[in-house]
């Protein structure tokens, strides 16, 4: 285990708290020492939920290791039971308690509860949140679901379909399968059970009834899902509908399972994303370098968006949920990258710099690297923060989710180059700090425009490499075009150095960055000053 300042997912009992608040009827025991009951605050402050999460802890103390703390969980219990009135209970220990070995699921069977109760075995040392949310909602899908329940025949019936993965404290999971469900409505399928997201135990008994699953996130429903298609012979969907082309192979998917014509799903495509990708607006951000991290599922859909749909480079992917790493691995080798997998924030960080991007896609971890390394930034996976759960519909799936992604990564940039135009007229009396709202009516003096002009001309040199450097020939290259600097080079650069070099907006700053680093490296310059940084700029401009 390693000491971090932040993590990508908590332990595993952390995940089956999210199957547990997401359902109906169900409360979590959970064996856990005073200090171990932090994930409150997830549900009530992050995702900001009406009411706590269904989880009682036994919360013991130091002074209760030297006595028996058997007698301690089933008071808890037996507590539980009669102020909750649970259909379903799980039981199972947290990180802490784990050490101490106690045995909460032979405690609670030999109790005898007058409800089904479902124990959880969750490594907290070698596992995580996800595998833990994936293993909990598989554990209660096989205890519960009434075997005897299969599909009816087919005759003149709508087909029949479970929604699988969408749980609490997931990343647009609620907006997600409202989209879901449009589609589903539009081609004739009706919906058995969404879960474990507003599922009731009853639900779940019946899960059995319904032709075939779609698994909207792998992390969370793929365990089951496998358990059904064996168990009960029930087919499951294997795309993800994130971005246009995904969500019109879903829909071809789902269809060729239901036995439906999907043309009158695919021909209510709502989305702008493709329209924008055809237009001359776009050309400017043709070709932005993107780099991708997050949760394996929303990780390699979005590089997919954002090469194929978007026409973005992807210069980076990874993920940290290890069980999902081939995913990662088999889409890092489409784009010529190197897979990343870890869940050290610094390591992401360090390839972020190394790759030099000029758009990050992440989680909330990256959100921060990315602000310290002034890059934009949009966040498509979790971890999120308050942000990231809006009152207002906001999918990342189907085609409605499509037009979400354009917009949530095509304004950071834009707005981006809106910034960069008010650095270069930062001196200009418009701009200046002591100036009025720019919204509210000024009396401008006559020698307005010439400050403007003065403004730009202040740039020196660098506002003519920055025009230079934004034409489609420009002299900057990827350094892919020349000789990379020496493996280990460690550059100095000046004050007034980079200062300058902050001039060039930002969707060109890193290559301009990478070429004078590369110049200074083939004439044997270790530091950089002003004249290397003109020197590059000539030496290039030829």
């Amino acid at each position: 285990m390693q000491l971090s300042v932040w993590t990508y997912e908590g332990p595993p009992h952390v995940g089956a708290m999210r199957v547990a608040t997401a359902m109906r009827g169900v409360h979590y025991l959970l064996h856990a020492p005073q200090g171990d009951t932090y994930a409150d605050l997830l549900f009530t402050m992050i995702e900001r939920r009406g009411a706590r999460p269904p989880v009682t802890y036994t919360t013991f103390q130091a002074r209760d290791l030297g006595k028996d703390t058997a007698d301690l969980f089933q008071r808890a219990a037996r507590d539980a039971f009669a102020r909750f009135d649970p259909q379903v209970m799980l039981v199972g220990s947290s990180c802490t308690a784990e050490l101490i070995q106690d045995d909460p699921a032979g405690m609670a069977e030999a109790m005898r509860l007058p409800c089904p109760v479902v124990p959880l075995e969750l490594p907290s040392y070698s596992r995580k949140e996800n595998w833990g949310a994936g293993e909990t909602f598989y554990q209660i899908v096989r205890h519960l679901a009434d075997r005897d329940v299969r599909a009816a025949p087919r005759d003149r019936r709508r087909p029949l379909v479970n929604i699988l993965g969408p749980a609490a404290l997931g990343f647009r999971h609620r907006d997600d399968v409202r989209e879901v469900r449009g589609i589903l409505d539009t081609l004739g399928i009706a919906v058995n059970v969404v879960a474990p997201l507003g599922a009731s135990p009853a639900e779940i008994a019946r899960i059995g009834a319904a032709d075939f699953n779609i698994v909207l996130y792998p992390e969370i429903g793929d365990s089951a899902a496998r358990w059904l298609e064996r168990e009960f012979r029930q087919p499951r969907t294997r795309t993800v509908p994130i971005g246009v082309g995904a969500t019109r192979e879903f829909i071809a998917e789902v269809a060729a399972l239901a036995g439906v014509d999907p043309e009158p799903a695919l021909a209510d495509d709502q989305s702008r994303m493709p329209w924008w990708s055809r237009s001359v607006d776009s050309t400017y951000l043709t070709g932005k370098r993107v780099f991708v991290f997050g949760d394996a599922t929303h990780a390699v859909a979005a590089a997919r968006v954002a090469q194929e749909e978007l026409g973005f480079e992807v210069v980076g992917l990874g993920c940290y949920n290890r069980e999902f790493a081939r995913e990662v691995r088999d889409a890092a080798k489409l784009y010529g990258v190197e897979p990343l997998i870890t869940d050290d924030h610094l390591e992401v960080e360090d390839a972020i710099a190394a790759a030099s991007p000029e758009l990050v896609l992440g989680t909330q971890m990256e959100r921060h690297i990315a602000k310290r390394q002034g890059v934009p930034c949009a966040v498509i996976s979790a971890p999120v923060h308050v942000q990231d759960f809006p009152a207002r519909h906001s999918p990342q799936m189907g085609f409605e989710g499509a037009n979400v992604l354009f917009d949530t990564w095509v304004h950071p940039l834009v707005m981006g180059l809106e910034e960069h135009l008010l650095t270069m007229f930062r001196e200009d009396f418009e701009f200046s700090d002591d100036a009025g709202a720019s919204h509210l009516h000024q009396n401008l003096p006559a020698t307005g425009r010439g400050t403007a002009r003065s403004g730009v001309e202040g740039q020196g040199g660098l506002a003519d490499t920055a025009a230079k450097v934004s034409e489609a020939d420009g002299p900057l290259h990827h350094p892919a075009d020349g000789p990379p600097p020496p493996a280990g080079e460690v550059h100095i650069w000046s004050a007034e150095a980079e200062a300058e070099l902050k001039k060039i907006p930002f969707f060109v700053r890193g290559k301009a960055k990478r070429n004078t680093e590369s110049f200074a490296a083939e004439q044997g310059r270790a530091a950089i000053d002003l004249e290397t940084l003109y020197d590059a700029k000539a030496h290039y401009a030829r």
